[in-house]
């Protein structure tokens, strides 16, 4: 009966598990918060993720999974702490004497129209207290991804085993980056897709050929796309929820907000008759939005228009 018990809770403490976070220490994980057992002598690994279930009096319970007990408490400290250093395995020293990339494209994700095609991905779910509440990623654009071009122009100096995970979509299993802590914040709120571990896939394909260190990365492509966002084109958008519209209007509202020329830089991704993507077209130079388009390469759009979804699956 006890062990039956034991297993209950460890299967419900599993489908209630929060969000996933990384230790930046490898501190002792105790059974309890006096921290006067330890079974097994357990420690963290700064390379993996854990589910944190709830934070009490400056300690965090967290579940790590095939343990006995699952549910450990560790000092706060042990996430949030100063001092972090990145993982050693993820590129040689020598990259990062490399200049910035030149030319980018920022993909920007519809996240509704995403979410039609990928209902049961995990950044799609919506928590029993969301209901009735309006999330960020659905009235505005996600990030996607700051892509280095050209396009085969991926996987700098990153190991072998590294890319064979990631190219298998073991994203859980990549190491975990060190993003200071105020761009990762606004990280999660601008990719949704923070939660199945984009994150770690996009720096380890295309971020490490950026020419920065994951908060140089991550920064500026979430600073792009609040840029995008708080403009005329994301206000244009979420007027237009429910209604189609060209890639003329498109490439319109963008040269009013963005200067003349700025729409030319603009491709329009579509499926099913919905706008699943933008992709902006980028030069360097500068953090201004507006600059970037001017300065990039013009391209074409096979996409020529699509319904802006809206929130729900309706198709």
């Amino acid at each position: 009966m006890v062990r039956w018990l034991i297993l209950l809770s460890l299967l419900i403490s599993t489908l209630f598990a929060g969000e996933e976070r990384c230790p930046v220490e490898g501190c002792p994980a105790y059974n309890n918060l006096k921290h006067s057992k330890n079974t097994d002598n357990l420690s963290l690994d700064t390379q993996r993720a854990y589910p944190v279930l709830r934070k009490h009096k400056g300690q965090y319970l967290i579940l790590i999974r095939g343990e006995n007990p699952a549910q450990r408490w560790v000092d706060e400290r042990c996430f949030d702490g100063q001092g972090k250093k990145p993982a050693d395995t993820l590129f040689k020293p020598e990259r990062q004497e490399e200049a910035e990339s030149k030319e980018n494209i920022l993909a920007l994700s519809w996240h509704n129209a995403y979410c039609e095609t990928h209902r049961h991905r995990k950044e799609c779910r919506r928590s029993l207290l969301a209901l009735g509440k309006e999330r960020y990623a659905e009235r505005h654009f996600v990030l996607h991804g700051l892509w280095p071009q050209p396009r085969s122009h991926t996987y700098c100096d990153v190991d072998r085993e590294l890319v064979q995970l990631d190219r298998l979509g073991q994203w859980q299993h990549l190491p975990c980056l060190v993003i200071e802590e105020e761009v990762e914040k606004r990280l999660e709120r601008v990719m949704p897709g923070y939660a199945a571990d984009l994150h770690k896939h996009e720096w380890i394909k295309h971020g490490t050929c950026y020419g920065t260190d994951a908060t140089g990365y991550f920064g500026d492509a979430v600073s792009l796309t609040e840029q995008l966002n708080n403009s005329r084109v994301g206000s244009f958008f979420r007027d237009q929820r429910g209604n189609r519209v060209t890639i003329r209007q498109v490439r319109s509202i963008f040269d009013r907000t963005f200067g003349r020329g700025a729409g030319q830089r603009v491709e329009l991704k579509c499926e099913k008759g919905m706008i699943t993507e933008l992709w902006l077209h980028l030069g360097s130079g500068s953090d201004d939005l507006g600059i970037l388009l001017q300065r990039g390469k013009k391209s074409r759009s096979r996409c020529q228009g699509g319904i802006v979804d809206r929130a729900g699956f309706q198709r």
